[in-house]
């Protein structure tokens, strides 16, 4: 079936319901976009996705207005594709076999080239870890990387995973029950938070029991399993087409797409010169149509940039020859929050001019904002501070489950956490900085249980008290030397902690700004809970519920340091900032 509709400088004809045969048999289904008045073949562009293909229909069209087929195809067992649905696990041999058919097509000139963001971006990696021929170029955007930031990150999973898996459950679109959000899955959520259930039966306690999700649990951390899903290095060092990575600051899937990013890096000769970053002020759908206010931030003019224009002149120069975008000014394009402003690096490591080392210390236990203790550039003894996080004390769901569209500048939480978090202050700033890269932060803790998972986070407070979520991080205990190898706590003695997943972010600090760390349980309605058994988390219940005492040190022997890395433009070197580039193993 055809249609014919105008939009910019071609109109655009539709084809629906095209088979696309792959090689064992199945077939997937396609919408073709394609511009009428295309005179001569040109390079064609298709995304692959589970959310069936209408709903990239405005994508499409833009697309193919400007020139390029477009196609939208459903992934196995989804949409009108034949076959049965297994989330990640098809679109490696499948995408390959649609680049390889679509370059064939009367329309492309054997060019082939992949688009769409999450999902779709994930799907961009595993086709071109399969090295199909006529492949070009691919922009993945905050795609997930399976077993670093999907299903669980730092091997802590989330009840999200459920709220996903309904979205892709069958054939058709779930789109209207996924989206309900506030009304219906935060308070699911708090009430499987609030039931003290274990996590394996979360499926059927929300009424949707999922094969997917028990396989899922019976690997929690990563191994070959997840291996499989993601590519080699072997893999890497082949993939040799130009790639534009494209994340946000609140993106969560960041932490996949850097992933991806460095591994290229890492293994491929050809990568340092053909693969482009750009990290916006985004969360997960900004990454597509970015926003300039969402989770109680303001941003400036500069943070909405014209993504389908960008991925246009990518386009035409990967596959065209035409001029590079003029967006990309070197290898990586970040923006720094508060500046509004694009700033531009060779690399990603290379944005973090220099890195201040501030100490924890405290003259108390800083369980609350209005006593905390200190972030300080030289290290003191003192004793230990601690906090207790009781898996039993459910008091904080109701909190947490009203914060809703302001969750990155809502404080209730961290006043209403009080004796199971530590806080801690730097001093005001006496003038601005920029704070760009990852935060690293190395703590001694002891626990009295076998297991437990912590939370580091770092805010921005103003001088009127208003305070932003920059980054952060959590550690399972059990995971605390080696992600893939699980080893209980067996001694009350203080072990370190080094916090290195924290996601990027960029942001001008204004003159009398402070930084706060709060380090503190991972007790979330929207997180796998750790009951502090030590037995398998995703088994065990508030039957096994243990309180957990976890004592943090900051004495001659133990130095608890923040590592924050500091960017360009730093107007005036404060006093006390004496910063450098350190090994964090040199301050043991």
């Amino acid at each position: 079936m055809e249609e014919t509709r105008g939009i910019g400088r071609y109109q655009v004809q539709l084809r629906w319901g095209i088979k696309i045969p792959l090689r064992d048999g199945i077939c997937l289904n396609a919408t073709a976009y394609i511009p009428r008045e295309l005179r001569d073949p040109a390079p064609a562009i298709f995304t692959l996705t589970p959310y069936i293909g209408q709903t990239y229909h405005d994508r499409g069209m833009y697309f193919a207005a400007h020139g390029y087929p477009f196609l939208t195809v459903d992934v196995r067992g989804r949409g009108d594709s034949g076959g049965e649905f297994k989330p990640n696990i098809n679109e490696a041999k499948d995408g390959h076999d649609v680049v390889e058919w679509l370059a064939q097509q009367t329309y492309c000139n054997g060019q082939v080239a992949m688009w769409g963001g999450s999902y779709s971006g994930y799907a961009q990696w595993a086709t071109a870890k399969e090295l199909p021929p006529h492949l070009s170029t691919i922009v993945p955007v905050a795609s997930p990387s399976m077993g670093v930031d999907f299903p669980f990150g730092g091997n802590i999973a989330s009840p999200y995973l459920m709220r996903w898996l309904t979205l892709v459950w069958g054939r058709a679109s779930q789109d209207k029950i996924f989206a309900d959000g506030v009304e219906y899955w935060d308070q699911r959520f708090r009430e499987w938070y609030e039931s003290g259930n274990a996590f394996e039966q979360l499926d059927t306690f929300l009424g949707n029991p999922s094969d997917v999700f028990q396989e899922w649990l019976r690997h929690p951390q990563p191994d070959d399993y997840w291996d499989s899903y993601n590519p080699t290095s072997e893999q890497y060092s082949r993939i040799a087409l130009p790639v534009l990575s494209i994340t946000g600051i609140y993106d969560g899937d960041q932490p996949g797409a850097i992933s991806y990013y460095r591994q290229h890096l890492r293994h491929s000769r050809v990568a340092r010169e053909r693969h482009y970053l750009v990290i916006g002020p985004w969360d997960h759908a900004g990454t597509r149509t970015p926003r300039a206010e969402f989770g109680g931030l303001k941003l400036g003019p500069a943070s909405v940039i014209d993504l389908p224009r960008l991925h246009l002149q990518w386009y035409a120069w990967t596959m065209q020859g035409g001029p590079k975008p003029e967006f990309l000014h070197n290898k990586v394009a970040y923006y720094v929050i508060g500046a509004d402003r694009w700033r531009y690096a060779e690399s990603l490591d290379s944005i973090t001019r220099r890195v201040q080392l501030l100490y924890l210390h405290s003259a108390g236990n800083p369980t609350d904002v209005f006593s905390s203790g200190f972030l300080q550039s030289e290290p003191a003894s003192s004793a230990p501070d601690q906090f207790v996080y009781d898996p039993r004390d459910t008091r904080l769901a109701q909190v947490e489950a009203s914060v809703g569209s302001n969750y990155l500048v809502d404080q209730r939480m961290i006043h209403a956490a009080g004796v199971s978090q530590l806080i801690y202050h730097s001093q005001p700033f006496p003038s601005e900085m920029e704070v760009s890269g990852f935060f690293k932060l190395s703590v001694w803790l002891s626990i009295d249980r076998p297991d437990t998972d912590v939370r580091a986070t770092v805010y921005l407070v103003d001088a009127l008290g208003s305070a932003m979520r920059l980054s952060e991080d959590r550690i399972r205990a059990r995971y605390r030397q080696d992600l893939r190898r699980e080893v209980l706590i067996g001694t009350s003695e203080p072990l370190r902690y080094d916090f290195d997943h924290f996601t990027f972010v960029a942001v001008k600090i204004s003159k009398g700004s402070r930084l706060r760390l709060v380090v503190g349980s991972n007790d979330s309605i929207y997180t796998q809970r750790n009951f502090n058994g030590g037995g398998v988390v995703s088994k065990e219940s508030v039957k096994d519920a243990r309180p957990v005492t976890v004592r943090l040190f900051h004495d001659g022997s133990h130095k608890s340091v923040l590592y924050v890395p500091l960017g360009d433009d730093v107007s005036e070197e404060p006093a006390w900032a004496r910063s450098v580039v350190t090994d964090r193993q040199g301050q043991e």
